[in-house]
């Protein structure tokens, strides 16, 4: 049995890129086994043998096993205001935005940003860098497929455009994907590189404590170049922008001095 759920750690790996491993074997064991005893197999062997066959079945596995939060255009009146007032400005003086979605978690937010942008500019052209510290949720996000629950939010026309339905499950078009490149990141001490023209970094600083975000709007603002935008989550307001170099845009948008 040991043996058997070894082999099915290595071949998910192999076929997905998410490595089981990193999880608590126990819980993880657990929760894979109910899963595949309510399908009704008899072993992981059977069921991997099932999961490389049946699309769909594997977007059910990957969904029953990655804790998913996020959603595509998440506080979307947030998005329109992006849409809107932001890039217009931004796109006046450069066409080639350099983009960084910053702890991008599976991948919703920096696919909701190129879909956005292709608005102005084809997607070919559309090069962002979406950062992670968690290699699972990166494998999940180069993957592209999300539960219909993380769409929600995307208006019609762009879910029938970027978007492939299969079984209960959205797989997000190809030319989206190419537009995105995932990275391994640790935010605390890393470099950040750059000059980048849009920062995007939303409902992730409120888990770090005062002084860790003090640190953090530093290289953020550093990482920016001179009228870029930061743009941060709803519970996120930044009370004293002018110390980071910050002026305040629009609500939870900063432009850098």
């Amino acid at each position: 049995m040991l043996r058997d759920y070894e082999d099915f750690i290595v071949n998910i790996h192999k076929k997905t890129g998410i490595n089981l491993a990193l999880y608590k074997e126990a819980q993880m064991k657990r929760r894979l086994t109910s899963l595949y005893e309510k399908k009704g197999y008899q072993s992981f062997n059977h069921f991997f043998q099932e999961l490389d066959k049946d699309k769909v079945l594997m977007h059910e596995f990957l969904d029953r096993m990655t804790i998913n939060v996020s959603e595509f255009y998440r506080n979307a009146k947030r998005w329109e205001v992006l849409e809107k007032n932001i890039l217009p400005k931004l796109l006046e003086t450069n066409k080639r935005l350099k983009i960084w979605s910053a702890a991008s978690s599976t991948g919703e937010e920096p696919y909701t940003m190129a879909m956005i942008l292709s608005k102005y500019v084809p997607l070919s052209q559309v090069q962002i860098l979406a950062t992670d510290i968690d290699e699972n949720v990166l494998a999940k996000a180069r993957l592209g497929v999300y539960p219909d629950r993380s769409v929600n939010e995307v208006p019609a026309d762009i879910l029938r455009k970027f978007f492939i339905k299969e079984g209960n499950f959205y797989k997000v078009a190809d030319e989206v994907k190419r537009s995105v490149t995932f990275k391994k990141q640790n935010l605390l001490s890393d470099s950040f590189g750059g000059p980048f023209d849009l920062i995007i970094c939303r409902n992730v600083l409120i888990y770090f404590t005062e002084e860790a975000k003090e640190g953090l709007y530093r290289k953020f603002s550093s990482a920016l170049k001179s009228g870029g935008i930061f743009f941060v989550g709803s519970t996120e307001q930044i009370f004293n922008p002018g110390q980071f170099q910050f002026d305040t845009e629009d609500t939870f948008f900063y432009r850098k001095k």
